[in-house]
């Protein structure tokens, strides 16, 4: 699978007159990242230590059944399975693949949870990260086993199958999907005013601590942390980001990034810096950043535009970089 860009979006908070509300900030580990989350309570009460518990506790859940670093996860039993044969897994594994499923065929394949081996073959997998070139003869053998159509889903039984000794890795959009079980979480608890982030990907509720929208601001693209190129103010939506400005390799002069078209197999090479998705859900926002930073600006913002998608992309020129937009994405910058 695609390896998952970190996503650099910093919470702002606007500037306020009035006294901020009380908010409890929880953060921790999971899926190999980070997790953070900021709730607003004001005179509620509220015990850190349960809601600390809980969140821990449901993100477990999500990292023992779509992990590939966890030996004996549902994902990773699957990706043991034999060809044909069929595997029941939870209904929480099901839908993150069915949302998977329906963002390839949206995109027309540039998402794919099955590229993992592929993006292991040039060193950017879970395997450690190494400089290398594969040689096509290897590229072509891994792509003739990938491919999302290859999976099979029984809704009836809750199954999967395979037709071919294909691997999935869900990085690009379980983390999304992590935050909107956070998100659910906090609801399930009666808070209806927080943020929630893992590995970057956010989901916004309500309000901030200074009674305003949630500011988020959306990095610039030159590898150098914490500078704001565009903010915008949120509330009750995802928002994330897909770039490829951090993690790449250089040999011979050329420049290989870490994303890769799981139609070439090979990384991409368009000028297309980052893509900032804003959508309902986290794991939606995910995962159409990655595949949008795969097709190009061009492609992207035309698919974008065809199906009134909000996303802001930020394309490397000779003078630096320039953005561009979906007509829905314009209303998050007034």
């Amino acid at each position: 699978m695609l390896s998952v860009f970190v996503l650099a979006l910093t919470t702002l908070l606007s500037a306020c007159s009035e006294q901020p509300l009380a908010a409890l900030k929880l953060s921790g580990k999971t899926m190999g990242t980070t997790y953070h989350i900021t709730v607003v309570h004001g005179e509620q009460a509220i015990d850190a230590a349960a809601i600390q518990a809980l969140v821990d506790q449901r993100l477990q859940q999500i990292n023992q059944q779509m992990s590939t670093y966890i030996s004996d996860s549902e994902l990773m039993q699957f990706n043991r399975l034999p060809v044909g044969q069929w595997q029941q897994v939870s209904p929480e594994l099901f839908h993150v693949l069915l949302q998977s499923m329906e963002i390839s065929w949206l995109t027309g394949g540039a998402f794919d949870i099955t590229v993992g081996p592929l993006v292991n073959a040039w060193g950017f997998g879970n395997t450690g990260h190494e400089d290398r070139i594969p040689s096509q003869t290897l590229i072509d053998s891994l792509l003739a086993d990938a491919g999302f159509q290859n999976i099979e889903l029984n809704i009836g039984s809750i199954a999967i199958s395979k037709k071919t000794p294909l691997q999935i890795d869900l990085s690009a959009i379980a983390k999304g999907y992590g935050v909107d079980q956070v998100a659910d979480l906090l609801r399930e608890q009666g808070y209806q005013h927080f943020m929630a982030e893992v590995g970057g990907e956010l989901r916004l509720s309500g309000h901030s601590p200074k009674r305003q929208p949630w500011l988020i601001a959306i990095e610039q693209p030159d590898g150098s942390f914490g500078e704001v190129y565009k903010a915008v103010a949120l509330t009750d939506k995802a928002i994330a980001t897909s770039g490829d400005y951090r993690n790449y390799f250089e040999k011979e002069g050329q420049r290989y990034s870490h994303t890769l078209s799981p139609i070439t197999g090979k990384p991409i090479t368009h000028n297309l810096a980052s893509v900032t998705v804003i959508a309902d859900e986290a794991a939606q926002a995910d995962g159409l950043a990655t595949a949008i930073n795969v097709m190009g600006p061009e492609a992207g913002l035309k698919l974008a535009q065809q199906q009134g998608l909000a996303i802001y992309l930020l394309v490397k020129t000779e003078q630096g970089f320039a953005a561009k937009y979906s007509d829905a994405f314009r209303p998050y910058l007034q």
